[in-house]
């Protein structure tokens, strides 16, 4: 196995063809070349300010050029590059950096830099190095972490995942994601969330131009793959949703014969969802990618596969899995329970920082999702333990829920949650992003896809989006403020 550093590799990248485009955003593209420059040059201000080998730097940068300069100038260093978003509580923000031991603070809002100690640095957004500081290369060092993404996951709180691989480059292995040499990845989604961060910087490293979106638009999307010749996009199913609902005559009047793959993955895709993807643009082009952001295990599947097993999200390529009753008993295939997953390597994926992994004896790991395995090992997700509704002795995944309230056209984003019925336990309540809609003609709409049972009691309308750009929604905070209200 031939491996060398992420710096030797994209330094090699840009002495092969230093005026190739390697990443665009928002109209500036930066070449092979001027990426390196400019990394390195961020890189010797980052080492003046005490930023050294294992050091964790906070890029906290919108979708941008500037945001891949910050993660190279880090593996340069040998540091670790931990992606937040700008957007977050800035109380939230100050306590990850606590969290993370930052020396170095890219891009916070002045907010969240109030809160931070003194003897933290901060560069704003926009910031750009001395272009007098030499972009001469600095010695080889090699990041023991090449990423430590946040996540709050289903609980609300945040947390660290320290990925438990070295910014090292495997010269021999088969590029990842069906990416081909010289290809084009489109990136809609935001970049501090682990899933785009990894397509992205796995693209780059592969020669890749990265294509950016500043953020999420469903025909800025479409344009940027046919303008850029794109090959490769990632999408979230929400994100999906919104290109459906494009006029017919905008998004067929785009040129995508150059797209390969269409991955996607983050948050469930209802049947529904995928089909008229399969049907638009063939199953062959559509592939979903089930795991964690500990990347413990994989599923993967194609929408050919997919159409031989409705509704699955695929056969574990990477690590095991298992499904386990709330005692952490085997169960048999069919039957649902908690899904479970180990490594099959010889040292972790991953390491928490501010909390601590759901184990069972002999090393497995739960995520907290449901799920159940077919006879031929394909995988089917419920919904995740935490977020499921307990209604009259019965149990209500607020996905499928979801999923029958998205095919409403008038429906532009929802969530789930139970609220509590001193009767029942808990009551579903649907809270629903959409303009000139009732609750009768939602009621009567989802009468012919859910049982009585699992129907919402009640409907709150909002205007803003329920899901990120990542596709992510955290129904446990949406709960406590209705609790709290």
């Amino acid at each position: 196995m031939a491996t060398i550093s992420f710096p030797t590799r994209l330094r090699a990248l840009a002495a092969e063809q230093p005026n190739v485009a390697a990443v665009s955003c928002a109209g500036t593209t930066l070449t092979r070349s001027a990426l390196q420059s400019s990394a390195t040059r961020l890189a010797r201000e980052l080492r003046g300010h005490g930023v050294g080998s294992g050091d964790y730097v906070t890029v906290a940068l919108p979708n941008s050029t500037d945001w891949f300069v910050a993660y190279l100038a880090c593996w340069i260093l040998g540091a670790v590059p931990q992606p937040t978003s700008a957007k977050l509580p800035a109380r939230e923000l100050a306590a990850l950096v606590e969290l993370a031991e930052s020396k170095v603070v890219i891009g916070a809002p002045e907010s969240a830099v109030a809160l931070l100690p003194d003897e933290i640095v901060h560069l704003p957004l926009g910031h750009v190095p001395d272009p007098a500081v030499s972009d001469n290369p600095l010695p080889d060092a090699v990041s023991p972490a090449w990423k430590a993404p946040t996540s709050g996951g289903s609980t609300g709180r945040p947390k660290l995942i320290v990925s438990g691989d070295p910014a090292i480059y495997d010269l021999d292995a088969p590029l990842p994601f069906e990416l081909q040499p010289d290809g084009c990845l489109v990136m809609p989604g935001p970049l501090y969330h682990n899933g785009p961060g990894v397509w992205a910087c796995q693209a780059l490293l592969a020669g890749n131009h990265v294509v950016l979106l500043p953020k999420f638009d469903a025909a800025a999307t479409l344009d940027a793959i046919e303008t850029h010749r794109g090959d490769v996009v990632y999408m979230v199913p929400t994100m999906m949703k919104r290109i459906l609902r494009l006029e017919p005559d905008v998004r067929l009047g785009f040129d995508l014969s150059s797209l390969r793959i269409v991955w996607h993955l983050a948050e469930p895709c209802p049947a529904w969802l995928k089909q008229e993807w399969i049907d638009w643009l063939g199953a062959e082009r559509i592939y979903e990618l089930y795991a964690g952001t500990e990347a413990q295990a994989v599923t993967i599947i194609t929408g050919t596969e997919w159409l031989e097993h409705r509704g699955s999200v695929g056969r574990v390529t990477t690590g095991e899995m298992k499904i386990c009753d709330e005692d952490g008993t085997d169960l048999p295939v069919g039957e649902q329970g908690e899904v479970w997953m180990r490594s099959n390597r010889d040292t972790p994926t991953y390491k928490y920082v501010g909390a601590e992994a759901k184990v069972l004896e002999g090393g497995w790991e739960s995520l907290g999702d449901i799920g159940w395995f077919d006879t031929d090992g394909y995988l089917y997700l419920g919904d995740r333990v935490a977020d499921m509704i307990l209604s009259g002795g019965a149990n209500i995944y607020p996905a499928e829920v979801e999923a029958a309230l998205n095919e409403h056209p008038l429906v532009e984003s929802c969530a789930v949650i139970g609220l509590p019925n001193d009767d029942r336990g808990s009551d579903v309540h649907a809270i629903v992003q959409a303009i000139d809609i009732a609750d009768g003609d939602l009621l009567e709409f989802l009468a012919d896809r859910l049982a009585t049972y699992k129907m919402p009691r009640s409907f709150e309308y909002v205007t803003q989006p329920l899901r990120d750009d990542a596709g992510k929604v955290r129904r446990s905070a949406l709960r406590a403020e209705r609790l709290q209200s």
